[in-house]
């Protein structure tokens, strides 16, 4: 038996991979504590807790962490716009600092010197967990197996920790492997790796699970009313059954529900990793796309010009550092502060319509709109002189006169 290293706190999935990692970590002389985070994935949670303790797991955690991941985390990335490479969502980028958050309030709780995860040594949740350990606990220790030869040389593949799990009695998948990776939460789902590395080989049929075919989705839309407060989405209503949520979660977990069934949110990209390389990814974010779309609008509407161009750079700077595992960094906490405080005009509803894979804006009203419609009427001068504009398009205007008028001079040398 090797010498006792201490406990770990181990975020365990109740997959075949963390299982192995669970008794691998005995073997090398740690106790460990498993720490499943609800984060709203479909998952027997009671049998994962069973499977864990048989695996000799001394404590298990089950921590219901959803409430929090939408009013902590989606929530100020829906004030942002947040969107990474200008297509992903950043479903589990933003998942990961809250359950790593979590993670390590329980090592501090138990007293463990060590936390350990399952993230591969190529991709980037590596980095999302360890940077947020690192930061709000400075001398915790983190057990990576995937970056350590000694166990990753012992498991070059699948078949390996197979064999491993039937020597020491680790329950194996009995149903066939889907042919690709995936990672569920409430916001999310992604799939990768497998028949999808190939960045020509179009998603199977029944890959997705959240959303329908929009092709078979249903004829009718479902018309909605989003009120939003500083950014944030307060109360959904269905205008067809009158149907209304008000809560954080419950909302979010509703709007999941309407764009699944119309086929909203899938998207297939080729990214750019943390690390260096490019992957491709295939990801349904129902929720977020409506609200995505719905923010945008109502933003347009109540929040001045210049500040939204400075509010859409800050916005790109943060999509970027939640993409790279920085979210508790001072930058990454300092742009929260001014995209939150840039929020405070965004009042209103947004009237919209979910259909066959789509979302369209149809219309919205705010207390604090800054549309004036007399004095953009084609029909009501209002408090604006036409004739003002010919001095305005003069004094643009002089700048390209002179670049042009200079460019000439130039073009004529170079012909001489």
């Amino acid at each position: 038996m090797a010498q006792s290293k201490g406990t770990v706190v181990l975020a365990y999935s109740g997959g075949l991979d963390t299982s192995c990692i669970l008794v691998w970590l005995k073997e090398q002389g740690y106790d460990v504590i498993a720490y499943l985070a609800n984060i709203g994935q479909k998952e027997d949670f009671e049998a994962a807790r069973k499977k864990a303790l048989a695996l000799g797991a001394k404590k298990v955690y089950i921590e219901d962490i959803s409430r929090e991941f939408v009013e902590e985390f989606i929530w100020p990335a829906v004030q942002a716009n947040a969107l990474y490479e200008d297509r992903y969502l950043l479903g589990t980028a933003l998942a990961r600092p809250c359950i790593a958050r979590r993670q390590v309030e329980i090592a501090q709780r138990e007293g463990a010197q060590h936390i350990a995860h399952g993230a591969t040594g190529k991709g980037n949740d590596q980095v999302r967990f360890e940077l947020t350990c690192y930061a709000l606990c400075p001398k915790i220790k983190v057990v990576a197996p995937w970056r350590l030869p000694e166990f990753y040389q012992r498991f070059p593949g699948r078949r390996e920790l197979m064999d491993y799990a039937k020597k020491h009695g680790i329950p194996v998948p009995v149903t066939p492997q889907t042919p690709w990776s995936m990672d569920e939460n409430l916001m999310h789902i992604s799939y990768e790796a497998g028949i999808l590395e190939n960045p020509k080989n179009q998603a199977p049929p029944g890959l997705y699970t959240k959303t329908r075919d929009p092709a078979t989705s249903p004829d009718t839309p479902d018309v909605l009313e989003i009120e939003f407060e500083r950014g944030v989405p307060v109360k959904v209503t269905n205008i067809g059954d009158g149907a209304t949520r008000s809560s954080a979660l419950e909302l979010f977990v509703y709007l999941n529900d309407i764009a699944g069934k119309h086929g909203v949110g899938r998207i297939d990209i080729v990214e750019n990793r943390f690390v260096g390389m490019k992957s491709r990814g295939i990801y349904e974010t129902p929720a977020g796309t409506i609200l995505y779309h719905a923010h945008l609008d109502i933003e347009a509407f109540t929040m001045d010009r210049e500040v939204r161009k400075i509010k859409q750079g800050l916005a790109l700077k943060f999509s970027e550092l939640v993409y790279n595992g920085f979210w508790h960094s001072p930058e990454c906490e300092f742009l929260r502060h001014c995209i939150g405080r840039s929020q405070e005009p965004v009042v209103g509803t947004v009237h919209l319509s979910v259909f066959k894979g789509q979302v369209y804006i149809l219309g919205r009203e705010s207390p604090r709109s800054l549309y004036n419609e007399e004095l953009v009427s084609m029909n009501v001068q209002g408090d604006y002189e036409p004739a003002d504009a010919t001095g305005f398009i003069n004094i643009n205007s002089l700048r390209l006169k002179e670049y042009h008028r200079l460019q000439s001079k130039v073009t004529v040398k170079q012909d001489e």
